[in-house]
């Protein structure tokens, strides 16, 4: 089969095309003919070999896509040949409080990912599609729209009427976007884009803040909700944004930490946390009971995607370095066959 591997992890340049025997079903799994995979920020960041240690440099790379299964170990009938199928790239974390094992099965980083014709996965962990969702639909649920999940309704338990602020215009900020307008919230959402502003007020959001012109942009949210505040924030900015974010929170607010990357500082506004009562919770991805909810929802809700663009697969370090580029609303998608 054809496939791409991380290489070296020097840079984008680090992926390579290669082959490889197409991948056979073992005790438990089944393999996947992919159709159409989608690209996230960790994607760049293990290329670039910042994503905790170098992986083996014949990883295939990539965490969420969909596929039909083509074949199956004896004994599996959770799924059969011609089903479409998603999981969550933590494939052992199928229900369940989070613990470390999750870690040893992630796809794309501890094991080969979707960047090439086929997959072989654990059958426990698929999650088949319903015939009314389409490929676009269901390709980016896994981890960015998976975690905006979990930040939102699993964690910030999101009710109509509450304000949901995400920051920034990327995959887990727009899915949250999504999410929340569809539970009857109300979203507020930062970026230094006028033009990106604009199109989250075009997908539903009620509060936009550019933050080069607002750069106390916690107090202008304030200044916008008459002193509430945000009751859901879905913390993506990492430490550089956290004392702004707390700010920002309301009483009881509930802030959930996404972004992973190097500590640049020590914890700001401790007092402020005691004080306000705040639950700060970090999260990875969700597992497979949360992504069939999800997939649940978006069936029921007639939620869809935002996609920026498809690249074919020969164009995969092109579609890689126009997500670097930052110049996308939505996701950045491969398409294979």
């Amino acid at each position: 089969m054809k496939a791409y591997q991380l290489g070296a992890q020097t840079g984008l340049a680090s992926l390579t095309p290669t082959t490889r025997p197409d991948p056979v079903a073992g005790p438990g799994e089944a393999v996947l003919k992919v159709r159409l995979v989608s690209l996230n920020n960790r994607d760049i960041q293990v290329l670039e070999g910042r994503y905790g240690a170098k992986k083996a440099e014949d990883r295939i790379p990539l965490s969420e896509g969909v596929g039909e299964v083509v074949a199956v170990a004896p004994g599996v009938t959770a799924v059969a040949p011609g089903d479409r199928v998603i999981f969550p790239h933590f494939a052992a974390w199928t229900d369940g409080a989070f613990g470390y094992f999750a870690f040893a099965a992630d796809y794309g980083i501890t094991h080969d990912g979707w960047l090439a014709e086929f997959i072989r996965v654990p059958a426990a962990a698929l999650v088949k599609v319903p015939a009314e969702l389409s490929d676009e639909q269901v390709a980016p649920l896994s981890a960015s729209a998976l975690t905006a999940w979990h930040a939102v309704v699993e964690v910030g338990q999101v009710k109509p009427g509450d304000l949901v602020l995400a920051l920034g215009t990327g995959g887990v900020a727009i899915w949250a976007l999504k999410i929340a307008k569809a539970a009857g919230a109300r979203v507020a959402i930062t970026s230094s884009s006028d033009t990106k502003l604009a199109q989250a007020r075009a997908l539903g959001a009620d509060i936009t803040i550019n933050y080069a012109t607002h750069p106390d942009w916690e107090a202008e949210l304030l200044r916008e909700t008459g002193g509430a505040g945000a009751d859901i924030v879905v913390e993506t900015g990492g430490q550089g944004t956290l004392a702004k974010s707390i700010g920002a929170a309301a009483v009881n607010g509930r802030i959930v930490l996404i972004a992973v990357g190097a500590a640049d500082g020590p914890l700001p506004n401790y007092g402020t946390i005691i004080g306000k009562n705040l639950t700060i919770k970090g999260i990875a991805a969700g597992s497979r009971a949360m992504l069939a909810r999800l997939v649940r929802a978006v069936a029921a809700q007639g939620i869809v995607p935002e996609i920026d663009r498809v690249f074919p697969f020969d164009q995969a370090r092109e579609a890689l370095e126009y997500l670097k580029s930052g110049s996308h609303v939505g996701k950045v998608m491969i398409k294979l066959g």
